[in-house]
């Protein structure tokens, strides 16, 4: 919902959405038309049981009852994509922390991100990218939300073009795996991670979820993540749950309990 003290929440006004629960319905998949974005899952890099679990997804979605739209694209190739993200891409981090921090007043242990740094308080995994953010110039917007969707003509023009994808094909949603590779080693910044979360979400807007589709042979999870419309949270959720009461895939990882019921 709408909140004063967070601008880009002003594109809520005026989108009533009610409840969730109601959505989650084991049969939900049945009629829902959902795309495979296939240039971000096969990548030359792209871990090949990672793959596998991917397309055994994309089986048991239709298997569920999802019609399934195979591949879908939305008119840009993967590197123009990548150059589109890199042009979109603004980092605001020591803006945003400084920011955060100002809120909290004396309470605030360190009041920017120079001074986490001089701190020496953080994983060493993280350290490049916070000498990368402290280097990077100040945001020049007219406020710090202009990079938004609501307001980056970048954003807006690459959400038009993933709409009027998924308008000509009637889609309600599309996939494609959460990372195309097993998680790295701590430490490990150089092999192939297959990260595909900031490819459109973080730049469009749009609402994504992301659930678990399986193991490879090592018992690392391959995730799976499901993209609608803006405001389609609900129907995200019912997409979701039941690809996950079809599949059982979450399983709880050693030596954690099992969730409550």
């Amino acid at each position: 919902g709408h909140d004063a003290n967070d601008p880009i929440t002003q594109k809520c006004l005026g989108s009533k959405i009610g409840g969730y629960l109601g959505g989650l319905d084991p049969r939900g998949l049945q009629g829902k038309r959902i795309g495979v974005f296939r240039i971000l899952s096969n990548q030359k890099t792209t871990d090949k049981e990672f793959l596998a679990l991917f397309d055994a997804a994309i089986a048991d979605l239709r298997a569920g009852g999802a019609e399934i739209v195979d591949p879908f694209n939305i008119g840009i190739d993967l590197p123009s994509l990548r150059q589109l993200q890199n042009e979109l891409w603004h980092d605001t981090f020591q803006h945003d922390i400084g920011e955060y921090l100002s809120t909290l007043g004396n309470a605030a242990p360190v009041r920017s991100l120079a001074d986490i740094i001089a701190s020496g308080q953080f994983h060493q995994s993280v350290a490049d990218r916070l000498a990368a953010s402290s280097r990077a110039p100040p945001p020049r917007l007219e406020h710090p939300y202009s990079a938004d969707v609501a307001h980056d003509p970048g954003r807006i023009e690459l959400l038009k073009a993933v709409m009027h994808s998924m308008d000509s094909l009637k889609l309600d949603a599309f996939v494609y795996p959460t990372w195309n590779n097993p998680p790295r080693r701590i430490n490990d910044l150089r092999s192939p991670d297959g990260n595909n979360s900031y490819h459109i979400p973080p730049h469009t807007g749009q609402p994504a979820i992301t659930v678990p589709m399986g193991f490879n042979k090592q018992g690392l999870p391959a995730g799976l993540q499901i993209v609608g419309r803006p405001f389609s949270e609900a129907l995200l959720f019912q997409i979701a749950y039941a690809y996950e009461q079809a599949t059982q895939h979450r399983r709880p990882p050693d030596p954690f309990p099992a969730l409550p019921k």
